[in-house]
């Protein structure tokens, strides 16, 4: 309500600098931490905390101390916690704090998931960033950047305040600025023309890719004959064969994300191959939840049309016979085009659809579950018959878990691992949909 009161009040201009002047200060209350560090950013739509957590564990496996921020968790060397905040990026002072924490535990690296709202509000200001990454782009909070353009801008800021950022030398070793890039994303090229010291590109299959005028060095980390499994991933890649056990191309792309963070660290290619290969499903992405029933249950942090599209593309390596959908959008205050769009893809790709509440904030929950079942009952789906309304999570959850038969395929989307739900009056109440889904299935196997 403050916030909002001063947002009246006082100018986005003088706003934004506030927010600037308090990030400087931050890193200098903190004694810079990250020209300690080398410093790696992740920036994109989607699956931003699974590449930051793959690269942390494959540079662990490869020797080194790591500490990163994340939408999902927090590490410090051996300490590692869930982020319960409803932030991917904390405030300026917590950032340099965590930084400084991993400095003090001997860290040598730090992975910074980047957001574009935390670049809009300077919360990037005062990092030095060694490598930035961008996973993917695709349109997301564009009502609170006020347009596509103005995301995608928010988003290349990291790569241009990376290439201006003073050079390091950390442990006898100058670190270049560096570029990762997803170069299957339309928008490749534009993050690629910043013009970084190198520029590493992902992708699979020489698929085509969007980029035009490649930098000459732009060293590129392409999959080649892919191949998907309910298990695992097999492709070829550095004149080798590997085999990971995460399934689906999303994941794939996430690992190859890291996999050339690896490489632009300087990690040699068989040592890279052996810390991906140990990498594992991360927690509340395309989890399965077994208590022993006769059909699957998954919990993923799907809320945005893109990313339920892969989710929905990685079910059809699973056998199953219906798919009983419980859905929700990604709460209030923002991207309300978003729920119709999740809506229709439900009527499309679901047998049946239960929508429910997830993170309404200061909304009115009924009004976005509305949003969303009036856009899949205009597709097709029929109220009472395949497509159902709950508020309570839970019970929406439960009734879900009831319906399944052997076979059949319980998806549960929206908040993944997420320990919180976040309500009216900025309350934050404990949840998790792995939990609840554990709980619908004791009540049905009891």
């Amino acid at each position: 309500m403050l916030k909002r009161l001063v947002k009246k009040i006082i100018s986005d201009a003088w706003i934004n600098r506030y927010h600037y002047v308090l990030a400087r200060l931050a890193s200098f209350w903190y004694r810079h931490p990250s020209n300690e560090l080398v410093v790696i950013g992740v920036t994109g739509t989607n699956g931003k905390s699974t590449t930051v957590e793959f690269i942390g564990r494959m540079l662990e496996h490869a020797g080194a101390r790591v500490g990163w921020t994340s939408t999902a968790s927090f590490k410090v060397g051996d300490q590692e916690w869930v982020n319960d905040k409803k932030m991917t990026m904390l405030g300026r002072f917590a950032t340099q704090k965590l930084l400084r924490q991993m400095v003090s535990s001997g860290c040598t690296y730090a992975i910074v998931e980047t957001s574009s709202q935390g670049i809009a509000q300077s919360r990037h200001i005062g990092i030095n960033y060694d490598v930035a990454l961008l996973t993917n782009l695709t349109p997301e909070h564009i009502e609170a950047h006020g347009g596509f353009e103005n995301y995608k801008n928010a988003k290349k800021q990291l790569f241009t305040k990376t290439k201006f950022s003073r050079r390091k030398k950390i442990q006898d070793y100058f670190f270049e600025k560096t570029a990762v890039v997803n170069l299957m994303d339309p928008h490749a090229s534009e993050f690629l023309s910043v013009g970084m010291d190198r520029s590493f590109g992902f992708g699979l299959d020489r698929e085509v890719f969007y980029v035009e005028d490649r930098p000459r060095s732009l060293i590129p980390v392409v999959a080649e004959q892919v191949e998907y499994a309910p298990d695992s991933t097999t492709f070829h890649l550095g004149g080798m064969r590997w085999r990971i056990h995460v399934v689906g191309r999303f994941y794939l792309e996430n690992v190859l994300a890291a996999v050339s963070v690896c490489r632009a660290l300087g990690l040699d290619w068989a040592l890279i191959k052996d810390a991906a290969e140990q990498l594992v499903s991360v927690p509340g992405r395309l989890e399965r939840i077994d208590e022993g029933q006769s059909f699957s249950v998954i919990v993923d942090y799907a809320y945005e049309p893109a990313a339920m599209k892969a989710v929905y593309d990685t079910t059809k390596l699973f056998a199953h016979k219906r798919i009983i959908h419980v859905v929700g959008s990604a709460g209030g205050g923002r991207d309300v085009a978003r729920r119709a769009v999740l809506g229709q893809m439900s009527a499309q790709y679901d047998d049946v659809v239960i929508v429910t509440n997830e993170d309404p904030y200061d909304d009115d929950p009924m009004e976005i579950i509305n949003h969303i079942a009036d856009a899949a009952a205009e597709a097709g789906k029929k109220e009472g018959v395949d497509l159902f309304c709950l508020l309570d999570r839970q019970k929406a959850i439960d009734f879900a878990i009831s319906l399944a038969q052997a076979g059949d395929l319980v998806l549960i989307t929206g908040k993944g691992c997420e320990p919180v739900m976040a309500v009216a009056n900025g309350q934050k109440i404990p949840w998790d949909d792995r939990t609840a889904a554990r709980s619908a299935l004791h009540k049905v196997l009891l």
